[in-house]
């Protein structure tokens, strides 16, 4: 019978450290006092176990955790058992997305929330316990609990292995750990009777010249679209694509986007997981949420139009199933909508050129003003990057000499902090102004929640907040931030974007970012920098300009237009041929604002 889950308990294994506490948690809690068996000892792991059932949610044991690893959760949602669940205490998923034949879907939602997981057991990778954590998921017993319901037949058919999948993973960057030989061997091992799709792929996703290198010797970006290459020539009937865009530049972002469209049959599904709300916009034909809390649980709401998925997600309200999945909604203040605010020059820096290798720079002269963001757009290995270390002073220009004598603080794209130092270390420097970290980065990144862990137990999007509030919170002149949005979900960027800002206008200092993820450059920009040229041999930046301009210039090369969400705001990407796109193409009007 349905049940309503009002109440959920989750401790967290990884911070829970009952020797150093002595299971304070049990000895504050009034119904243990009362000989209630609320918080009890698991005899295997020696870690407090709470019940669900008897907790009557004081709080105590949330606010006196000295770790922060316990959280009573008001789910407020309905359904039965959970499809799947770790362990006592542990992350549940309630339901599963739909998947809508011969389109693709997109999924969207906060990480840790399950999607994931929910891929996993959709892929046939992970079959559900449906909350019989103690016990292996029994694919017969899912098979059974589906009766009478459309998803009763996909399970079949992964039981027969009649349903053939292709799964592109997450972390690409553990492709090197399995596979030693050349790409190229991995590219036709993975197009079995379907060869003949290799070079067509090969050459749509521009990696010709790695074909014969090993994992181990290309970059991020390169091993992403190996492996999205690998996942496409794959002779599947369901495809699975989990954050594709990671590690990617914006053309490459779009044109991946593009082939993945161009797939489609009617015997092809895709189903996506990405943060990247222009992509996600550009290429699904419908969105599903996996609403929840981070590490806790997660629910799927029904199929939703593309528009109308995003929409109520920014909202932070699901309209047909009733649910509220936030206390507050997104809402983006684009270049349209922002006031101009009169700035005073901080410094003004000369034409810079420089060539390293082969590759060559050249960067027209510019100036930065006080309380001023700079979003800084382009294909990877345009020079980005050079650029800031040229400011920095890290490279020196080769036509002249820069001393901007001012204090710089660098976020680099590649975040390598000691693996064994604690996060707490890191902003225990002399470098750190304390009262800025502590009013303006500690609480809003959740430091706290992760200062006493070592740097090697965080995750990609730990360690990214980590970097930025230890950049942002330098006493610096200018601050360098590359790429801040990789591994964080739609609300941690929003949250990175409106803290930048704020430190940047209320310490009236200035920030040039480097990011790839258009609505986030959009959002946090007050002006911006493009640069252009052939990735690897030429990089080209002409003078700063206000936000329209860039963005036009830069979507008019790649052929997309942008149109605005009326309700919230958001740029989003028109369908290629749409009216809405040749209208804009016909009127030069690339990005909306113009």
């Amino acid at each position: 019978m349905p049940t309503e889950f009002t109440r959920i308990a989750i401790i967290d294994k990884d911070k829970c450290q009952p020797k150093s506490c002595n299971y304070l948690c049990r000895r504050l809690c009034p119904l243990v006092r009362m000989d209630e068996d609320v918080i009890t000892i698991d005899e295997k792991t020696k870690l407090p176990a709470i019940s669900e059932a008897l907790c009557s949610g004081c709080g105590i044991c949330i606010n006196r955790c000295p770790r922060k690893a316990i959280q009573i959760i008001n789910t407020g949602i309905k359904t039965s058992e959970p499809i799947h669940q770790y362990g006592k205490n542990q992350f549940r998923l309630f339901s599963l997305p739909v998947i809508e034949t011969g389109s693709i879907t997109g999924i969207i939602g906060q990480n840790g929330a399950g999607k994931t997981t929910a891929i996993n057991i959709l892929s046939g990778s992970l079959i559900p316990n449906l909350g019989n954590y103690d016990t292996k998921g029994n694919i017969d017993k899912v098979i059974e609990y589906y009766k009478g319901k459309s998803i009763q037949s996909y399970f079949l058919e992964i039981k027969n292995k009649k349903m053939a999948v292709a799964y592109k993973i997450q972390k690409v960057e553990d492709i090197p750990k399995y596979f030693n030989k050349r790409i190229i061997d991995l590219l036709t091992a993975s197009a079995g009777q379907e060869k003949e799709n290799v070079k067509k792929i090969i050459k749509e996703l521009q990696i010709e010249n790695i074909i014969n290198k090993t994992p181990q010797e290309i970059s991020g970006g390169e091993l992403q679209r190996v492996a999205i290459a690998a996942t496409i020539l794959k002779n599947a009937k369901l495809y699975f694509f989990d954050e594709f865009t990671t590690f990617l530049d914006i053309k490459q972002r779009f044109n991946v986007a593009r082939i993945l469209r161009s797939q489609l049959s009617e015997d092809k599904t895709i189903m996506l997981i990405e943060h990247d709300l222009a992509i996600l916009d550009y290429a699904s034909d419908f969105v599903q949420i996996m609403a929840g809390k981070k590490n806790a649980y997660g629910i799927s709401s029904n199929k939703k139009t593309t528009k109308n998925g995003i929409n109520e997600f920014l909202d932070g309200f699901l309209k047909d199933e009733n649910l509220k999945i936030r206390d507050h909604e997104i809402v983006f203040a684009s270049a349209r909508d922002k006031k101009t605010v009169a700035k005073t020059a901080l410094i003004n820096y000369p034409k810079l050129k420089i060539k390293i290798g082969s590759f060559s720079l050249e960067v027209s002269e510019g100036t930065i003003n006080n309380a001023e963001v700079i979003g800084i757009i382009g294909a990877n290995a345009t020079g980005k990057t050079t650029f800031m270390k040229m400011l920095s002073g890290e490279l020196k220009p080769d036509n002249t000499a820069i001393d901007l004598k001012l204090k710089i603080a660098y976020k680099p794209q590649y975040i390598d902090y000691d693996k064994e130092i604690q996060v707490s270390e890191i902003f225990s420097g002399k470098e750190i102004d304390n009262e800025l970290f502590n009013a303006e980065l500690r609480n809003q990144l959740d430091i706290d929640s992760i200062y006493d862990q070592k740097i090697g137990e965080l995750s990609g999007g730990e360690l990214q907040k980590i970097a930025i509030a230890h950049t942002l919170s330098k006493t610096a002149d200018i601050y360098l931030i590359d790429e801040p949005s990789a591994f964080l979900d739609v609300e941690q960027r929003l949250v990175v974007a409106n803290i930048i800002k704020s430190v940047i206008n209320k310490m009236g200092r200035s920030a040039f970012v480097v990011d790839h993820d258009l609505l986030f450059i959009d959002y946090i920009s007050d002006r911006a920098l493009l640069f252009e040229g052939m990735p690897s041999m030429n990089g080209t930046a002409n003078e700063i300009t206000d936000v329209a301009t860039a963005f036009n210039k830069f979507l008019k090369e790649q052929g997309i237009t942008f149109r605005q969400d009326p309700q919230t705001k958001r740029p989003r990407a028109n369908k290629p041929d749409s009216q809405k796109d040749q209208e804009q193409k016909k009127e030069n009007k690339y990005y909306y604002t113009i």
